[in-house]
């Protein structure tokens, strides 16, 4: 049986752009799993203890708003953003997408990572939040840009939406191959400047860059760098790539959570 903690247990990283909305970026410490993902696992799909996961999520939750109810996704790397009323559904419901927008009190908006960007976006005026999971196969494909679209059709203003990209795999940590350094010269050639010379036919990507030019790209008021490498730091964050690495046979996933009040 999982026994309930406080949530201040919890490390949660919080954004000089968002401050006085309730939000954070969560690592690994202050959950109750064991073994390889041991720590505030919040993956549904990570294979962990269901009870542990249970009891994660509500600390999670707790130490970004007490009371407040959880939406998040089944995520697909995809561009797709979808809009959260006032009663979300339950995780056995959620959608398949990779961002969400919200102008409900009360909703926290959260999203999955173990490597890949989290984005918290919030225009105050407007009392509209999102968030966002960027892998690199969102980030080109435009998730951000719909995360701010679908924000404007809820009635926030690009020039009043502040952005923060939090806990991701830093470019020193990113080797990536010729072909992956292709798609995005394709995309754009100015998309050379986030890859610097690594090994023979290998490159080190910044995704955190990356994902910070898209949003600015958008003309939004401001964005913020957490500038926290997830596979450097292993007794505070989750990393896919480094438990590839390990051969470790599971990864955790950490939140990133936002609501508009």
């Amino acid at each position: 049986m999982v026994e309930p903690a406080p949530f201040q247990s919890v490390e949660v990283h919080r954004a000089g752009l968002l401050e006085g909305l309730p939000h954070g970026f969560l690592g690994r410490r202050g959950g109750v799993s064991l073994g390889e993902v041991s720590g505030l696992n919040v993956g549904l799909g990570s294979g962990d203890d269901p009870q542990a996961i249970a009891e994660n999520r509500r600390r999670a939750v707790g130490a970004v708003l007490p009371g407040g109810r959880l939406a998040s996704l089944y995520q697909v790397h995809s561009p797709d953003c979808v809009v959260v009323g006032a009663d979300p559904w339950s995780d056995a419901e959620r959608p398949h997408a990779d961002a969400l927008v919200t102008d409900r009190p009360g909703v926290v908006l959260g999203v999955l990572t173990a490597d890949c960007a989290p984005v918290l976006l919030a225009d105050r005026e407007a009392g509209v939040v999102g968030a966002a999971h960027a892998g690199w196969k969102g980030a080109i494909a435009g998730v951000t840009d719909r995360t701010i679209a679908a924000m404007v059709a809820l009635g926030a203003e690009p020039s009043r939406i502040v952005a923060a990209v939090g806990p991701c795999i830093a470019a020193v940590s990113y080797e990536v191959d010729d072909g992956f350094r292709a798609r995005f010269l394709s995309e754009a050639a100015r998309n050379e400047a986030f890859f610097a010379e690594g090994r023979a036919g290998h490159w080190q990507f910044d995704l955190e860059a990356y994902v910070a030019a898209r949003l600015r790209a958008a003309g939004i008021a401001g964005v913020e760098c957490l500038g926290l490498d997830t596979y450097a730091q292993v007794e505070r964050f989750y990393s896919f790539r480094r438990a590839t690495h390990r051969q470790e046979a599971s990864y955790g996933r950490q939140f990133s959570l936002i609501a508009a009040g």
